[in-house]
């Protein structure tokens, strides 16, 4: 299968290149920066394009000249950047994505991933979060990420392409945080194991749900093979795992010993994490294409701690701490 992912860079694309490689897909990876010297470890046959999703002559060369059977699309200003410029991260999120079917629909190709976010939802949300609570996101990244399943929702209807979307939880890998308001829980993992203390910029009792990168490339590619007649709703939920920032904080002291754990609540992004989900419910994804993570926490914990300190061991001091 001809393949081309955007945003192949970022803490998802450059796993989910990876994954796409070892199915023996043939890939084109696309990004506004240039192929990093991580990606050279890949395959020296994959394909890496400079591509400004914003720039709609850029995109459509990229997807005409491939050809693809399918776009992951995964360009995208997170949220915690996001709200620093909300306007490149419309022009980002919003003008990227529209881009990106438009180059989807003259080309012809057949399928598009959109990747989510659980910022779509608001405050004042029911303790269990289904597909169906109302969108009223309070970010510029949740409000791009809720017009933009709208979006793709219309590009179905209108001219038969095949959008599918994911509300992803906060992703966990090894990997440099990338501006997202959850990376609190990977900096505790991070300076755990590098410093064996971390100041949190949440209170202890922050819950939001979480997933393990390897989770997450797994429920895009089973997502994207799902029979079509039994997808329900374009955008699922999908869900893991649920701790509180204290609870992830044992959870690394455990298996490192003893380590230096605080919380001091920055506002600007406590109100971000307050206004998301606590628990999702992501029964509609189990039901219609038999979705199932195979991380909890602690089997998260276990198999991270190895991939950070190797990460840590390359690059000992890499963290651009906020």
């Amino acid at each position: 299968m001809k393949t081309l992912v955007t945003g192949a860079r970022g803490q998802v694309g450059i796993d989910l290149v990876e994954s796409l490689l070892t199915a023996g897909d043939e890939v084109i990876a696309t990004d506004l920066q240039p192929r990093p010297p991580s990606a050279k470890e890949l395959s020296p046959d994959l394909t890496w394009q400079q591509v400004d999703v914003t720039d709609p002559q850029q995109i459509r060369a990229a997807i005409s000249a491939f050809q693809p059977d399918r776009v992951f699309h995964l360009a995208a200003i997170l949220s915690a950047r996001g709200e620093t410029d909300p306007a490149m991260t419309y022009r980002v999120n919003q003008g990227g994505l529209y881009e990106t079917l438009e180059a989807c629909r003259l080309a012809g190709t057949k399928q598009l991933i959109f990747a989510s976010t659980i910022a779509v939802y608001g405050s004042d949300l029911p303790s269990t979060v289904s597909d169906d609570v109302e969108l009223l996101p309070s970010t510029m990244y949740g409000v791009t990420k809720a017009a933009g399943e709208m979006l793709g929702n219309y590009y179905s209807t209108r001219f038969g392409l095949d959008f599918r979307g994911l509300r992803f939880p906060g992703l966990i890998s090894a990997s440099l945080p990338g501006g997202g308001t959850s990376d609190y829980a990977i900096y505790i993992y991070l300076d755990g194991v590098r410093k064996r203390r971390y100041e949190a910029f949440c209170r202890a009792d922050t819950r939001i749900p979480l997933m393990y990168m390897p989770d997450a490339i797994r429920a895009l590619s089973e997502l994207s093979a799902a029979p079509k007649n039994m997808l329900t709703r374009s955008t699922y939920n999908i869900a893991a795992f649920s701790p509180t920032a204290h609870e992830i904080a044992a959870s690394v002291a455990a298996a490192i010993g003893p380590a230096d754990f605080s919380f001091r609540s920055d506002p600007a992004r406590q109100a971000i994490l307050d206004s998301w989900p606590q628990i999702l419910d992501d029964s509609k994804a189990r039901t219609d294409w038999n979705w199932k993570p195979a991380y909890d926490l602690e089997s998260m914990t276990e198999a991270l701690i190895p991939e950070i300190q190797l990460l840590l061991s390359r690059a000992p001091d890499p963290i651009d701490r906020n």
